[in-house]
């Protein structure tokens, strides 16, 4: 016979066993089995186009070839016209679809809404992917970072204005069609501490918060909402130039990305990310203080080396 101690041990024994059994299962379906058995979207059932911000590079582009690999017509946004063009025809040559694309530069705020607005009036719009977004030059601390009250600006302007003005241009013709996929690209860094990149990391909370909540209010007209939080990917807004396991390629990481597109509407989109944060927040639900250590150090380490290429450079 147990004691009664034993008993509330054996009861706490088991709901930690079963929360960590539905943990795993819950991960093995997401990753695996809803993909196998093709439960997630089928973009090309959404419309003929899918419109891309942020496009002539890493994971924008990424995500372009891929749409267009699908069978979608694509239209890019960027900022400069000559990689716009660039990518478009590689885009045509490659995959055989319609490509358009729209010059705009999101760091100017509300002057660049209508002109996207006019250019997509009447299109078919199926997906959408809120993809633009600017970073730290490198990691730094609030006060400290150099020209910050611009680079702040910049990131307020292209992480969140953008994604807030993107989709109330493009999800009025979804509501209309009871069809649509809108994809929000935010980070890891909104789920996790991020010392030295606080105004980053606020923005990708809000990125988040916007997407589960836009996703509640939208779902009964038959639009998914999915906010993907990658961590590291070999771009150049990241600095890595050689894909590593934890550090894919845009390639690689849209290609598993877009498989969890209707089955996760908040995910990492790639499981050595989620296996990241996982690790992260169990270290700063055992001790919130070491892990803002921790990752602090990081950051002023990645500083360090950034501020000694960049003295190098002028030298």
């Amino acid at each position: 016979m147990f004691t009664p101690l034993e008993k509330v041990g054996v009861v706490c024994l088991s709901i930690l066993g079963f929360q960590i059994a539905r943990a795993v299962i819950k991960r093995v379906y997401n990753a695996f089995l809803a993909p196998a058995f093709s439960l997630n979207v089928n973009f090309k059932e959404m419309g003929q186009w899918a419109v891309v911000t942020g496009a002539t590079d890493g994971l924008g582009k990424a995500f372009a070839e891929a749409l267009a690999k699908k069978g979608l017509d694509v239209v890019l946004i960027s900022r400069t016209k000559s990689k716009l063009d660039a990518v478009s025809q590689e885009i045509r040559d490659n995959y055989k679809v319609n490509v358009k694309v729209i010059e705009a530069d999101f760091t100017e705020g509300n002057t660049v809404y209508h002109h996207i607005e006019k250019e997509l009036y009447g299109m078919d719009i199926g997906v959408l992917v809120n993809n633009v977004g600017l970073s730290y030059p490198h990691p730094d601390y609030f006060l400290s970072l150099n020209e910050g009250s611009k680079v702040y600006h910049d990131i307020i302007q292209c992480n969140i204005a953008a994604m807030l003005s993107m989709c109330q241009i493009v999800m009025p013709h979804m509501c209309e069609q009871k069809r649509g996929v809108v994809i929000n690209i935010g980070s890891t860094a909104g789920d996790i501490p991020s010392p030295m990149l606080a105004v980053y990391g606020a923005s990708k909370v809000f990125v988040s918060k916007f997407s589960r909540d836009l996703s509640s209010e939208y779902k009964r007209y038959g639009i998914t909402v999915q906010c993907l939080t990658p961590g590291y990917v070999a771009t150049k807004m990241s600095k890595i130039k050689k894909p590593t396991w934890m550090a894919p390629s845009p390639g690689k990481y849209v290609s598993s990305a877009l498989r969890t597109v209707g089955i996760e509407e908040h995910t990492t989109g790639y499981f050595p990310h989620s296996l990241l944060v996982g690790v992260i927040k169990t270290m700063e639900s055992l001790s919130p203080a070491f892990a803002y250590w921790m990752i602090t150090r990081t950051m002023e380490n990645i500083k360090s080396r950034a501020v000694r290429k960049s003295n190098a450079a002028v030298s």
